[in-house]
Formats: structure tokens, sequence, C-alpha cells
């Protein structure tokens, strides 16, 4: 998924100011794509370059002037072709099965602390994805969403919450084995 796609999808839903869309980013879609400001408004002056959208120039009398970004008919056919284009699988890369496999120098104590404090930050991300992401997803919901909308948000939800149940298990079941490590 590019940047571009992701500021075109949520373009469909209404116009976003830059402020906007990195909200939207950090309440919708956070566990699975994150994206900084500077990226975002990069991205944006791109965008408009390539007449995918538009920027309406807002005066505020109160705060600074704002660019409310609109896709164009040209950023709506781009993200269709992108929509229907089967994507390649990406390369996996996570640091902490780096550190894994490479933890044969530490001690059965450092290595238990490794995947227990691992274990611990998924079961606080598995707490934030039941409960905060998922009071975000409904009240994002409520102001832009329909029906439709609203269940193909919660399939990318559920998507997250299998996915760390899956990885906490693997990790407790790694534990309780750490105790049968060949010494070196």
């Amino acid at each position: 998924m590019s940047l571009e796609h992701a500021i075109l999808g949520f373009l469909t839903y209404q116009p976003l100011s830059g402020y906007d869309l990195k909200k939207f980013f950090d309440e919708s879609v956070r566990h699975f794509w994150s994206a900084t400001q500077s990226q975002i408004y990069r991205t944006l002056t791109r965008m408009a370059e390539t007449g995918w959208v538009d920027m309406e120039h807002i005066e505020q009398d109160d705060r600074p002037d704002r660019k409310v970004y609109h896709i164009t008919d040209a950023g709506q056919g781009e993200l269709l072709k992108w929509l229907t284009t089967p994507l390649n699988q990406h390369a996996v890369r996570n640091p902490w099965l780096a550190q894994v496999f490479f933890a044969h120098p530490l001690s059965d104590d450092q290595i238990t602390a490794l995947f227990e404090e691992h274990a611990n930050k998924l079961r606080q991300k598995l707490e934030l994805f039941r409960n905060g992401v998922q009071e975000v997803v409904k009240r994002r919901f409520a102001e832009v969403g329909s029906n439709r909308s609203r269940r193909l948000w919660q399939f990318t939800l559920d998507y997250g919450i299998a996915h760390l149940e899956w990885e906490l298990h693997w990790v407790e079941n790694a534990l309780k084995d750490l105790h049968h490590l060949p010494p070196d």
C-alpha cells in the first residue's frame, strides 16, 4: 500500500486537511499503516502536482488558514485502479525476531526476559485493539461511514486482533519451552 493510495481512500469519505488526515490515520488504520505529519504533507503536494487531489484554501479569522484536499476524478481513477490490482507480498521485517534469532550469546534469564517483554507488549497492544481502537473505529464510522465501510473497517481490526492473539500464543508457548534450550 502506498501512502498516496491511503490518502486517496480517506478523501473518498470527505475532504480533509493534512492535519485531519494525520488524525484519521492515527484513529483508524494505525494498527496496520502509519504515517507522519511531514510524510502526509509531502505526499499531498506530490498528489496535487499529479492531479489526484485539488487543494482548497480556506481563510480563517481566529486560526491559520486551512488547506483542505479533495479527491479529483483522476484520483478516483487511480484509487480504483489500485484497488483492483493484485498486490505483491511484501517481505516481512521483524526486528524482534531478529533479536531472537541471534540471542544465543545471552543467558537463559536474558532470553526469557526478551520473550516476556515482548509478550507484555503484545498484551498491551491487544488490549488497545480490543478496546481503544474499537471505540475509535466506531466513532470515526459514525462521522463518515456506511454500513459497508463499517464492516470493512471491522475486518481489518479483526485481522489485527487475530494476528496479535496468534503471536501472543506463540510467544507464551516459546516461553514454556525456553527451559529446554541446550547449553552452548
